[in-house]
């Protein structure tokens, strides 16, 4: 292990000067704001695994033992309850390889986290041998990274969707790791109590909303009917996205590149958003992102919720006030000609640099965390969603997540990318495009066909660019 990795690592732990990270960050060409954050990082001790942890079985994955001695550095998520878990997921691998890991923290904001990654991987260091990426980097991040087809297909069967979203120009830049996507979150109780089901449309929600609405502010002025992102931020890239495809509204980008989102499904999809606010959703909502959503929602505030999977488990909490009282399930449709049910994909995958000193031991750490055993200790210790299809008909799975098996026609069929692939290194520019015009359209700074026609040429000013 060279003295730069050790005392990069060491940042890591907390065992490193800030003068001498930044001195030997800059000895691999590393600018300074990486090795700050990595200063603010740290790697917690191994505890005692989880119900599923415990029962971890990696007999079937035939990890190799060629690697033994080898010793790669992989970042992670941020600190927070998860760390502990997996430096224990990590002992189990070292164990089985005998390859030491070295688990780097990255930063909570994935804002950060892709900048850290872009000088750390432009400077070509060999530091870090595997990442956790974001479902909309692997266009961005392809250049570097080794191809994991190979290691994936020693796996299993993962969505087809996520793996198309990770495969730029041939090469599978991330093995899928666990997975997010879009979901309508309802009070059970009150959807009962005035006799409605679950909406299987946004005519049916915008009805529910409002007659649950109605009835409940009899006694809370304050309910709502249905809270979502509405603010100018990539929240709102991913809710516009799902209104414009389930109304059959294409998806900003095709894969081939075309510009297609100036059509009228679309635009109508845009004009209804305009519509639920101060109607069935508060005024605010247009600057909500997913915790003001969730604040109002949980505090028992809203009849419905735009949201990710991780607000289930906490509106299941002892502390939750709608605790036992929420539903969940698929988005709905729109009412165009190709309606369909729409949810945005999110989640992360794992990378190996193409930098690393020992790729075959950063393709290996990849292929483990990403496997099924691994995965389905993950969803029922942590919920996370997974991203082998068997997993949803997993009995131990479904004991501890039974909602688990609503999503798995999410990912089967109805899990939408976002046109981070296509856009490759453009995409956050594509991205602050479309969402600003749709915050303008929804707020009433802005006609919707007028907005969407002036989207389209910005989008092909920005394609062109490629």
């Amino acid at each position: 292990m060279s003295e730069t990795k050790k005392t990069l690592v060491n940042a890591m732990n907390g065992k490193a000067s800030r003068r001498s990270v930044l001195k030997a960050a800059a000895a691999v060409g590393v600018a300074a704001p990486f090795a700050a954050g990595m200063l603010q990082g740290g790697i917690q001790s191994a505890a005692a695994g989880e119900d599923g942890l415990a029962a971890l079985d990696l007999s079937g994955l035939n990890l190799s033992k060629d690697y033994d001695g080898q010793e790669i550095s992989v970042i992670l998520g941020a600190d927070g309850p998860a760390v502990a878990w997996e430096e224990a997921l990590v002992a189990k691998f070292t164990e089985a390889t005998g390859i030491k890991v070295n688990v780097v923290r990255g930063p909570e904001s994935a804002t950060e986290r892709l900048a850290q990654y872009q000088q750390l991987l432009g400077a070509q260091a060999t530091d870090v041998d595997a990442m956790m990426i974001d479902v909309i980097w692997p266009g961005i991040l392809a250049p570097h990274a080794l191809d994991l087809t190979a290691a994936m297909d020693a796996n299993g069967q993962y969505f087809e969707r996520i793996v198309a979203n990770n495969t730029v120009d041939g090469t599978l830049v991330g093995i899928p790791w666990y997975t997010d996507a879009g979901l309508l979150y309802w009070r059970s109780d009150l959807v009962e109590k005035y006799g409605l089901g679950q909406p299987e449309t946004w005519a049916d929600l915008e009805a529910a909303a409002k007659t649950i609405m109605e009835g409940e502010r009899a006694e809370n002025p304050d309910f709502q009917g249905f809270v979502w992102q509405g603010a100018a931020y990539e929240g709102l890239t991913c809710d516009a996205l799902e209104w414009q495809v389930s109304n059959g509204g294409g998806h900003i980008i095709e894969p081939d590149g075309t510009v297609s989102i100036n059509n009228p499904s679309a635009i109508d999809a845009f004009n209804r958003a305009k519509s639920w606010v101060g109607t069935i959703s508060p005024e605010g909502v247009t600057t909500y992102k997913e915790e003001d959503a969730r604040g109002v929602w949980q505090d028992g505030n809203a009849a419905f919720m735009r949201n990710w999977p991780y607000a289930w488990s906490l509106a299941q909490a002892d502390d939750s006030v709608i605790k036992g009282k929420v539903g969940v399930g698929l988005l709905p449709k729109g009412d165009g000609p190709d309606a369909q049910n729409a949810a945005t994909l999110g989640g992360w995958q794992m990378m190996a640099s193409k930098y690393s000193e020992h790729p075959e031991a950063a393709i290996e750490f990849c292929r483990f965390l990403t496997s099924e055993p691994v995965q389905r200790a993950h969803a029922i210790d942590w919920s996370r969603l997974p991203t082998i299809e068997a997993l949803y008909d997993d009995a131990a799975v479904l004991e501890a997540q039974p909602f688990f098996g609503e999503l798995k026609p999410v990912f089967l069929g109805g899990a939408v990318p976002r046109p981070s692939t296509v856009s490759a290194d453009l995409y956050n520019d594509v991205s602050t495009a479309y969402f600003t015009a749709v915050n303008e359209i929804i707020t009433g700074q802005a006609d919707a066909a007028e907005r969407v026609a002036a989207l389209e040429t910005e989008l092909k000013d920005i394609m062109a660019e490629l």
